[in-house]
């Protein structure tokens, strides 16, 4: 497949952040569609390389973050005549879909980068839940993508109709398209979101049927895809890492394995975004800092009264709001160690210098 930067997504935005670059000589942006352990995939002008990062770069990162992701624009010298590189910075990113770490460690999670839209895909089976949802609306808003929520495996669903409408009051403004990849309905639809230069990542839980999806919108059966388990109605997890997808006619998809734990990470404004309804009417109370609770005066509590706003809704912001009051916490005392880190390699680096 003959390309150039536009069919891999290259941005003006890209194009001023490598223009300090441009003098070294040989040295490419090319865009990061695989990540092994300790090498990447690298997609460029000249085809596909494998490349790892330089040593000077590996000294100078302090957290994960400083390292690429799929989805990244790098910065590369070439091995002539080898299809092998090597990575010298990671441009800054347009957009970020992250997420905590699972368990207890407090660290950033890169899902993908440098996306423009996100499909959101939730099944339509036993495993359809609004809250799920609501989780991944605030990460995807916070990311800098705009978010399209596909509601998958339609077939398997009595009323997909009411449960879409559901979403809809907890997805104010976002498109929500129903599909089925068993009968091919509401496939086409989603042909807009993904044209020449444009990026669209899946997300979703396991076996919600992402992988089918990316079969059918290349064409082709590219990725492996499981059957459906009787006993609890989900599909078997199939993708095991992430993966940028070049796809024959334009467009670009990343695919990411499904996430059995969705934590959220650094995500006010996304909450604010998400829960904008909850948000507006908070604005109505008699005080300023109403923790809509005791206080008199509350239009939260009022809405709540009344059922203009749903109990499980609010619920869930207050939730999601607790959540990220403490991972705020914990990310504190991270940075602070960070910083301590940056400044023992400093302090080292120093030392192990020539006294003059």
């Amino acid at each position: 497949m003959d390309l150039n930067k536009i069919d891999l997504g290259w941005h003006s935005f890209f194009e001023k952040a490598f223009q300090p670059y441009q003098n070294e000589d040989g040295w490419v942006a090319g865009r990061v569609s695989l990540e092994h352990k300790h090498m990447y995939r690298v997609q460029t002008e000249s085809g596909e390389m494998l490349a790892e990062i330089s040593g000077k770069m590996r000294h100078n990162a302090l957290r994960r973050e400083d390292y690429p992701a799929v989805g990244d624009w790098v910065v590369l010298s070439l091995r002539e005549g080898e299809q092998r590189a090597v990575i010298h910075a990671v441009l800054p990113r347009r957009s970020k879909f992250s997420r905590k770490v699972a368990g207890q460690v407090t660290e950033e999670q890169i899902v993908a980068t440098n996306v423009d839209t996100v499909f959101l895909v939730s099944a339509l089976n036993q495993d359809f839940n609004v809250r799920r949802i609501e989780r991944y609306l605030v990460l995807a808003w916070e990311s800098g993508a705009n978010p399209v929520i596909v509601l998958s495996k339609a077939d398997l669903c009595e009323n997909p109709d009411e449960l879409a409408e559901e979403v809809a009051a907890v997805a104010i403004g976002v498109p929500i398209h129903i599909i089925s990849s068993a009968e091919h309905r509401g496939l086409d639809a989603l042909a807009r979101y993904i044209t020449q230069g444009q990026t669209v990542a899946l997300l979703g839980s396991s076996g919600v049927g992402k992988s089918t999806l990316v079969n059918h919108i290349y064409g082709r059966d590219i990725l492996n895809i499981g059957d459906i388990r009787a006993d609890d109605d989900k599909g078997k997890h199939t993708t095991t890492h992430r993966e940028l997808i070049l796809l024959p006619d334009g467009g670009i998809l990343i695919d990411t394995p499904g996430m059995r734990e969705l934590q959220l990470w650094s995500a006010s404004e996304g909450l604010s975004t998400s829960f904008q309804d909850i948000e507006e009417v908070a604005e109505q109370c008699f005080f300023q800092d109403c923790k809509h609770e005791n206080e008199p005066k509350c239009a939260v509590k009022a809405a709540l009264d009344t059922g203009t706003l749903a109990a499980e809704r609010f619920q869930s912001y207050v939730k999601l709001q607790k959540e990220l009051a403490y991972l705020a916490r914990k990310e504190d005392k991270g940075l602070q160690a960070a910083e301590k880190a940056k400044w023992k390699k400093i302090h080292q680096s120093l030392k192990s210098q020539p006294h003059r």
